[in-house]
């Protein structure tokens, strides 16, 4: 039988350690979530601490229907936030080879994922989205930003380096030209691509978790 003594010492480390972790403690909750009016923050802190989102593109094997696909991305290395997502795609999937055909994309990412929303609904426009609309292009792999994008997207996705090298995967990135985000009632917010790309580059906020 264990000891009053031992159980009082075994109860206060408990209480020291909180309570368990929730689900997604695998990404921590992440604080410091911009003002509403701030909606070029937002937008950016969406980017920056995501880590998927719905990439959708014009079908060419459904006749040019639209064809949204969960995929993994990154904009930056832990602390280096850049606002562009970059993406490691294989011709056998579809998003890259309508990416070829035709570079029309938009890009959605929900602040639900973060576990900042609460209870709820990821509809509620308070739980902020973000569509970024523009081309899906190819970066060049002998150019100093395929390293940039290489670095970003293997350091949170450490396993793409161990992808199957005969799925001869690409790197995409999206081109911006046009910025749709809610995060609060009242309608979309109005950014445009300079004002989203411009902002915080020296902001603590835009940190990788």
């Amino acid at each position: 039988m264990l000891s009053p003594a031992y159980l009082a010492v075994a109860g206060a480390l408990l209480l020291a350690l909180g309570p368990p972790l929730p689900a997604f403690a695998g990404r921590p909750i992440i604080t410091g979530k911009p003002a509403p009016s701030e909606a070029a923050a937002t937008a950016r802190w969406l980017t920056a601490q995501n880590t998927w989102g719905v990439l959708s593109t014009i079908s060419s094997d459904l006749s040019g229907a639209p064809f949204g696909n969960v995929v993994s991305y990154s904009d930056g290395v832990p602390g280096e936030s850049h606002g562009i997502p970059y993406f490691y795609l294989t011709m056998l999937d579809p998003t890259a080879r309508d990416a070829l055909k035709d570079q029309r994309t938009s890009f959605t990412l929900s602040e639900f994922p973060l576990g900042t929303c609460g209870k709820i609904d990821p509809e509620n426009p308070t739980c902020a989205k973000l569509t970024l609309t523009g081309k899906l292009k190819l970066v060049d792999l002998q150019s100093s930003e395929a390293d940039l994008a290489k670095s970003a997207l293997f350091t949170k996705h450490p396993e793409m380096k161990d992808w199957p090298k005969n799925h001869h995967f690409q790197i995409f990135k999206l081109e911006i030209e046009n910025i749709f985000l809610i995060d609060w009632f009242g309608g979309p917010k109005p950014i445009s691509p300079t004002e989203y790309l411009e902002y915080g580059k020296n902001q603590v906020l835009l940190k990788l978790s």
